[in-house]
């Protein structure tokens, strides 16, 4: 057996590459949200100490870009239908707002803080009503 057979692959999906669980989805899509904010930490360090600015001056909303490439792939894996544009555009809104409201309440702190906590907070309310409402629809139209 190789090693590839022996190690499942993460996050688990289906036939069709659905993840299989809200707790892969959340997992992985909180992962990649930590690497994108640690890879804007290192950048604005390196900037910072060469000169180019102030640390923390970079929009935080930037770390979400391997979380939406995820939720991304998530979508596409979905049969073409009204529950995975439904679902998407339901979740999306509810996150941009929560996302929003985050950023709002800490408006006080540096861009990248207040970006990376609004990012953190449109991950989770995107991954769980994604989730959990692309399955409800797909199981009310048959």
């Amino acid at each position: 057996m190789t090693e590839q057979q022996q190690r499942p692959a993460f996050p688990r999906r289906d036939a069709e590459g659905r993840i299989l669980t809200l707790g892969d989805l959340l997992g992985v899509s909180l992962a990649g949200l930590v690497i994108g904010v640690l890879a804007l930490v290192l950048f604005e360090w390196a900037f910072a100490t060469m000169g180019a600015g102030g640390f923390g001056r970079t929009n935080g909303w930037l770390a979400v870009i391997l979380p939406l490439w995820l939720f991304w792939d998530d979508f596409r894996a979905w049969e073409f239908g009204a529950a995975r544009v439904i679902a998407a555009l339901v979740a999306a809104a509810v996150g941009v707002f929560a996302g929003l409201l985050a950023a709002g309440l800490a408006a006080g702190l540096a861009p990248l803080v207040s970006g990376a906590l609004a990012a953190a907070v449109f991950t989770l309310a995107y991954a769980v009503i994604w989730f959990h409402g692309v399955h409800w629809l797909a199981r009310r139209t048959g």
